[in-house]
């Protein structure tokens, strides 16, 4: 389904037609299709929507460059246009959780619970490995400039999968991404009250468990769930077990 919010063509998904809405919001490079398996398990008993977020999946780019609270306030705007004024849960997986937070924390979004998946959104300072590979990708931009463009970027692409970066994901965002990667939502998590399910995987790399347990001393009514050999893409790496904890929290 299409509909123009804000100026953008946006992409979404419903599915289900139980009496409470669930709304999932993906994460950075993903869209709404890396969240359908939760999503389909989610609609035998809810009324569940999936949009594309700008700039991936099907929706138009941000017409600037956007941070979280651009992204909240879009995520605003795109229920009310689909007339959706109660939400019973939000689920945000990664940057989708990060939004997610600042939404909620912000009061822009009153939902009556939160389910945070490898939520990001804190930006602790970098150690001094990611501090010289972040020195490497700024100067070695001056030293690689004789070189073809191709090589350039596949020596750029190594370094940034080297430091863990999704910038290079979707590379006509990237001061977006700058944006959003510079934005600590911590102060956001500690003005959330509703009860708030954290699932973060033991051998995630890109938003580590640390992360969940920092935001879960902040969320006062909060759980906070490690689910064992799987990684960032918990709902994906391990399926049943993420479902069933969502299901249970959902219908507690």
């Amino acid at each position: 389904m299409q509909v123009i919010v804000d100026g953008l063509s946006t992409n979404y998904h419903v599915s289900g037609d139980g009496h409470k809405t669930v709304l999932l919001l993906h994460g950075w490079g993903d869209s709404s299709l890396g969240l359908a398996g939760l999503q389909q398990e989610l609609s035998k008993n809810f009324t569940v929507v999936a949009p594309d977020l700008p700039g991936f999946g099907k929706t138009d780019n941000p017409p600037s460059p956007w941070g979280l609270s651009d992204y909240a306030n879009f995520v605003k705007a795109f229920m009310h246009k689909l007339k959706i004024n109660e939400i019973y849960a939000i689920i945000g997986h990664s940057n989708g959780g990060a939004i997610a937070i600042r939404a909620v924390g912000k009061g822009l979004l009153g939902p009556d619970k939160l389910i945070l998946l490898a939520s990001s959104g804190v930006r602790s300072p970098y150690n001094g490995r990611q501090k010289g590979l972040r020195l490497l990708v700024k100067t070695g931009k001056a030293v690689t400039m004789p070189l073809p463009k191709i090589i350039k970027r596949k020596l750029r692409m190594t370094v940034y999968n080297t430091i863990g970066s999704e910038m290079l994901i979707a590379e006509d965002l990237q001061e977006t991404f700058k944006k959003i990667v510079s934005d600590d939502v911590t102060a956001d998590a500690g003005r959330i009250s509703i009860p708030t399910l954290l699932i973060y995987g033991e051998e995630d790399r890109a938003t580590s468990p640390a992360t969940g347990r920092l935001f879960h001393e902040k969320i006062k009514n909060s759980i906070y769930e490690q689910v064992a050999s799987a990684g960032h893409f918990v709902h994906l790496d391990q399926p049943a077990l993420t479902n069933k904890a969502i299901g249970d929290f959902l219908h507690v």
